[in-house]
């Protein structure tokens, strides 16, 4: 009985599927597509022999800030606008994440907020719209955190990132990521009233704004041109009212 159920199994057995040349070659193709769509620099072949096209960041402009606040007025064509980072050159006008950045700086002890320098901000074409994030830690001794406190990082995103310097005076810090879009305004109106009546924020800052740009450094010689920050088309210059707000190194 056993050489006839191993005969039997032998005659059932299912003969391996042969695979299909167009769809491996397909298959092959579709894996070197994606191996190489999440690389910075890509590679191309071509007659004349391998080609490197390589995506470089470039800052566009610098500015300093010197206040932070809101349009006194509605700006047109910008209903969402609810905060404004007033440079020495331009006007930043946040169309998102203003309502949340104004939330935390608002509802938090100023002198425990640690805001990050660097404010760094996608032009991705250049037309007078950026993109980015806006970033901020709280800390404090642990026996200082309330139960509210702690509700109040649950209801804002905050996320635990006490670092071992935090640790080894017993506090405890909470980091906070806000994404942000904008728009590229003119100096504001009154800049220089805010200036001579607006406390200085406690140390400097910068906010820059960068493209990408890609370059094939086998056609091409050299660099792109430098480019210069575009603004608004329909930009126009506007007052704003200034928040109580300092940040603190």
């Amino acid at each position: 009985m056993t050489d006839h159920a191993s005969a039997a199994n032998k005659n059932t057995r299912v003969p391996l599927k042969q695979s299909n040349p167009k769809r491996v070659m397909a298959g092959a193709l579709f894996a070197t597509v994606l191996a190489s769509s999440g690389c910075a620099t890509s590679s191309l072949l071509d007659d004349n022999g391998h080609v490197t096209t390589n995506t470089t960041k470039q800052i566009l402009s610098e500015d300093q800030i010197v206040a932070f606040g809101r349009p006194a007025q509605v700006l047109p064509k910008m209903p969402n606008a609810s905060m404004v980072i007033v440079g020495e050159k331009n006007s930043y006008v946040l169309t998102q994440g203003g309502t949340e950045m104004v939330n935390l700086l608002s509802n938090l002890s100023q002198k425990n907020i640690q805001v990050d320098n660097d404010m760094s901000f996608h032009v991705p074409s250049n037309n007078g719209y950026f993109q980015g994030k806006m970033k901020l830690s709280y800390a404090k001794l642990k026996d200082e955190f309330k139960r509210s406190d702690y509700q109040f990082f649950l209801q804002n995103n905050g996320k635990e990132c006490t670092s071992e310097s935090d640790q080894r005076i017993n506090a405890q810090r909470f980091c906070f990521s806000v994404p942000v879009r904008g728009a590229i305004y003119p100096q504001v109106s009154n800049l220089g009233l805010i200036q001579s009546s607006y406390r200085a924020l406690t140390k400097p800052y910068t906010v820059s704004f960068y493209t990408e740009t890609q370059q094939d450094v086998v056609t091409r010689s050299g660099p792109n041109g430098a480019q210069k920050l575009v603004l608004l088309p329909f930009a126009l210059a506007f007052d704003v009212v200034t928040f109580p707000l300092q940040l603190l190194d």
